[in-house]
């Protein structure tokens, strides 16, 4: 079976879009300012964007305001060519903690990053479709340890459930992860080296020590 190339799909859809002539919205799921930053300055040239941040799994809830005010921060420095505006939501852990129960032990990028990915996708989807958005995405392929192609296949059937179009997309090709670190460079944003959650954090500390 080959594999999809979703930055393709994407460009499909783009191209589509462009010969409509009209600018659709589109609600994306932010996790945090930095994975943001190139995917804002790609989409917004074709979309009306509104950023949900909407992490639950964010171990603490200084951590999650931190990244919510970066992220704000970047949009409201960086100049884009369609509107962009900002949605944080509630923290609110016990939404993922209840999602992943009996999970707690797998490996990073296993099963509980699944649970945790539809957890972030369905939010998203359910907003979207309730608020007439045209489309729906998330920032999370842009990072290399993130499996993009669950990502895509969670979107597809949120998409039909929800019966709101999802944007497919694998930000992390065309050099997007790295136009990612040199914006975060120049806007000098504030970054982790472990998702959010704290059995990433835990991962991440192991492997410093």
């Amino acid at each position: 079976m080959n594999k999809i190339n979703y930055q393709k799909e994407l460009e499909k859809e783009l191209n589509i879009i462009t010969k409509a002539g009209k600018v659709p919205r589109l609600l994306l799921h932010v996790c945090c300012a930095p994975c943001s930053s190139y995917v804002l300055e790609y989409l917004t040239q074709y979309f009306d964007i509104t950023a949900l941040f909407y992490n639950p799994n964010i171990d603490g809830v200084s951590e999650y305001n931190h990244r919510a005010r970066e992220l704000r921060r970047f949009i409201s420095e960086k100049k884009f060519i369609n509107k962009v505006d900002v949605k944080v939501c509630d923290y609110c852990p016990e939404e993922f903690f209840n999602n992943v129960t009996g999970l707690e032990d797998c490996l990073e990028g296993g099963a509980r990053c699944f649970k945790c990915y539809r957890l972030r996708l369905e939010k998203t989807a359910t907003i979207a479709s309730n608020k007439n958005y045209d489309y729906f995405t998330t920032t999370l392929s842009i990072s290399p340890l993130k499996n993009s192609a669950k990502l895509n296949e969670i979107g597809k059937e949120l998409s039909d459930k929800y019966n709101i179009p999802y944007l497919f997309s694998d930000f992390k090709k065309k050099e997007g992860y790295k136009r990612s670190i040199e914006l975060s460079k120049e806007y000098n944003l504030y970054r982790q080296n472990y998702c959010g959650c704290v059995f990433s954090k835990r991962e991440s500390l192991r492997k410093e020590e």
